[in-house]
């Protein structure tokens, strides 16, 4: 990625997707050119949590709403230390954002952390392309980098693609850090950082759990060093099929049968733990407005997504594995896509989506009860 931040919004810039298509527009945020998968946000709000998730590492994210920046950046909202997309389409950016918490513009913030964006194009062609040819390798090219499509066009053919991506170790956390629970403590958490949102651990730490959020490379005997009452495994991005060191983890937490919790990578890496598969989808969840059924309960939520793989389990039966009866606790009514996970033998489950609420509903707060739930009853 070669990149400067002077001269954004009025460097001529180009789009070029990887079957040919392409689509020309100005300049947004930092100048020069970037690679990725391109996919597409439907979330009208929350395009700074969007922006600094972890899971969004190594993709140009489209957004479909058209007017984007309104309420600018603030220093309260970001999901991690920095923006992980690596790139960023938009409609009609604001000119002037407008909001109270706003401490900077969001091209300028795009501009100095370095992300090359692209404004002005039809956003909903390119999304109705996408939706029907599938997520693919993208190019955003500015300023001198713009050259003869052909050229660009092979320099996106060279990207590398998403299926096999083995991603969460370049996202994680190096050093284990703790966040302490807030007012009493009852319960001590490890968490497996493949790319966690600062909410998750937050979220936890409301309830009275100190959470010890540890590397994507921690081994067993370093998650029991902290002496848990409850392991979780995080959102992350890239392909689940490479994850083979947190599934090697995850099934030592399954055989000592300690309470477990995963999110989204997280509920990937439990299907691969009990022996199911995992795929890619066509464009995959991106936003915060999917319906999800819990199927324990019956209820209906309204949740925030972020994923472009699935596990490949039954729907209609309750599968017998290695770690005792499992079934798919949760699907999304859309595409009957598995949505969660939960073992009936032991305390485990998770879900596929983002119960964190940042940004999104507030629908699936009630899973971070139920592992506490899960810690309560293992401690009686």
């Amino acid at each position: 990625m070669t990149i400067s931040t002077r001269g954004a919004g009025k460097a001529p810039a180009v789009l070029v997707l990887e079957d040919g298509r392409s689509f020309r527009g100005r300049a947004y945020g930092a100048v020069g050119e970037t690679f990725g998968e391109a996919v597409f946000s439907t979330g009208m709000t929350g395009y700074q949590e969007t922006l600094t998730d972890p899971s969004y590492h190594r993709q140009v994210v489209v957004m479909t709403a058209p007017h984007v920046g309104n309420t600018g950046v603030n220093d309260e909202d970001p999901e991690s230390k920095r923006i992980w997309v690596s790139g960023y389409v938009v409609r009609d950016p604001a000119r002037v954002p407008s909001n109270w918490r706003s401490r900077r513009s969001l091209d300028e913030e795009l501009a100095s952390q370095g992300v090359v964006g692209i404004s002005g194009i039809d956003t909903r062609a390119l999304t109705r392309h996408l939706r029907e040819r599938g997520a693919m390798r993208v190019g955003i090219f500015s300023g001198n980098a713009v050259q003869d499509e052909g050229v660009l066009l092979a320099k996106v053919r060279q990207a590398p693609e998403m299926t096999g991506a083995d991603l969460a170790a370049e996202v994680a956390t190096k050093e284990t850090y703790v966040v302490p629970a807030v007012g009493t403590k009852k319960f001590t958490v490890a968490a497996i950082d493949l790319g966690i949102k600062g909410m998750t651990p937050h979220r936890m730490a409301e309830r009275g759990i100190e959470v010890h959020v540890l590397p994507a490379t921690a081994t067993l005997e370093d998650v029991y060093a902290v002496e848990p009452d409850g392991v979780f495994f995080s959102n992350g991005p890239g392909d689940p099929s490479t994850a083979d060191h947190p599934v090697s983890v995850m099934r030592g937490v399954l055989e000592r049968k300690t309470p477990l919790f995963g999110i989204c990578f997280g509920n990937q890496i439990l299907g691969r733990s009990l022996g199911f598969g995992t795929y890619k989808l066509k464009y995959g969840h991106l936003d915060i407005n999917q319906p999800v059924q819990d199927r324990t309960t019956g209820k209906v939520e309204v949740t925030a997504h972020n994923h472009g793989f699935a596990v490949d389990a039954p729907l209609d039966r309750v599968s017998d594995t290695e770690f005792g009866r499992a079934e798919v606790s949760h699907v999304c009514l859309n595409d009957q896509v598995v949505e969660g996970l939960q073992l009936l033998d032991q305390p485990a489950f998770s879900v596929q989506y983002h119960p964190e609420a940042a940004a999104g509903p507030h629908d699936a707060a009630y899973l971070f009860d139920r592992f506490v739930t899960l810690m309560e009853g293992q401690r009686a």
